[in-house]
């Protein structure tokens, strides 16, 4: 109540769709490391017991406001930035059923500890050096991508047969640009719905990693030969419904699309965060 300011910092923004940078960066500023240091920012972290909300509230005199709003939010949002860059843990992320859900998925993650690096990588110099170019040049190009309109990503396609060192090159990336890495099995997402909430999930500077993308998508020349044999299976089916009702229960696969990803990678949501890099691979 007046004089008294409050100032809310939700966890979520939007409809539970993307988790709030000030948020996240509060938390880290009232850790136990920063906390001996955090003496003026009197917040706590707040349930909403009807929607499940979690958020941060901010109480302040009104006397104070042109110095919280004009210098010390700035202050406690660098610190919060600073402090996560030092305490960072890069991670590997990978998709699967939730817990207590099974019709969703969701990441789970590991530490992200692989020792592969540029030298120890056995590739050609001068190819070494083109990469090494590329991904700095990614890196640092914020302005840039902003300047020509295009969303802060980049792609990379790695091919060639099992054992030539694919995945060791997206450790590699990863090491050298201190990235995390979501590797997403396609195949456990349901529908395009899902797979763009799982990728809106993911975090900037990190690295995207969709194996066997020929294998993973039910591509048209795919879908043609699979509605082929279905119609074949139903007519032997039709006289046996216990046999029919087991063949549906297999059939629920995967109906993620091409185009629903591409949408992600290259359309409307591809702005939907930034400096990551998505890398495909395949066999052939």
């Amino acid at each position: 109540m007046y004089p008294y300011i409050h100032i809310t910092f939700d966890e979520f923004t939007g409809e539970k769709i993307k988790k709030s940078e000030a948020f996240s960066v509060i938390q880290n500023h009232l850790s136990d490391k920063s906390s001996a240091n955090a003496k003026r920012l009197k917040a706590d972290v707040v349930k909403d017991s009807q929607s499940l909300k979690r958020f941060y509230t901010l109480k302040f005199h009104n006397r104070h406001r042109e110095v919280i709003t004009g210098t010390y939010l700035s202050h406690v949002l660098k610190q919060g930035k600073a402090i996560a860059a030092n305490n960072r843990q890069r991670k590997l992320y990978s998709n699967g059923a939730g817990q207590g859900n099974r019709s969703s998925t969701t990441w789970t993650h590991v530490a992200f500890e692989h020792p592969a690096t540029f030298d120890t990588l056995a590739m050609d110099e001068k190819k070494k050096r083109e990469i090494k170019k590329d991904l700095v040049s990614f890196s640092n190009g914020k302005e840039y991508y902003a300047k020509i309109g295009k969303a802060w990503k980049r792609g990379y396609l790695l091919y060639g047969p099992p054992g030539t060192g694919k995945s060791t090159m997206v450790a590699v990336m990863a090491n050298f640009l201190n990235y995390d890495v979501y590797d997403l099995e396609l195949t456990t997402v349901k529908n395009n719905v899902e797979l763009r909430r799982l990728l809106i999930e993911t975090s900037n500077k990190s690295i995207i990693v969709i194996e066997d993308i020929d294998c993973s998508l039910d591509l048209t020349g795919q879908r043609e030969e699979k509605k082929k044999k279905k119609k074949k299976d139903d007519k032997n089916e039709e006289g046996d419904p216990i046999s029919a009702m087991s063949k549906n229960e297999e059939r629920k696969e995967s109906e993620v699309t091409l185009s629903g990803l591409l949408n992600f990678i290259d359309g409307i949501w591809s702005a939907c965060g930034g400096e990551r890099i998505i890398v495909f691979t395949t066999n052939h």
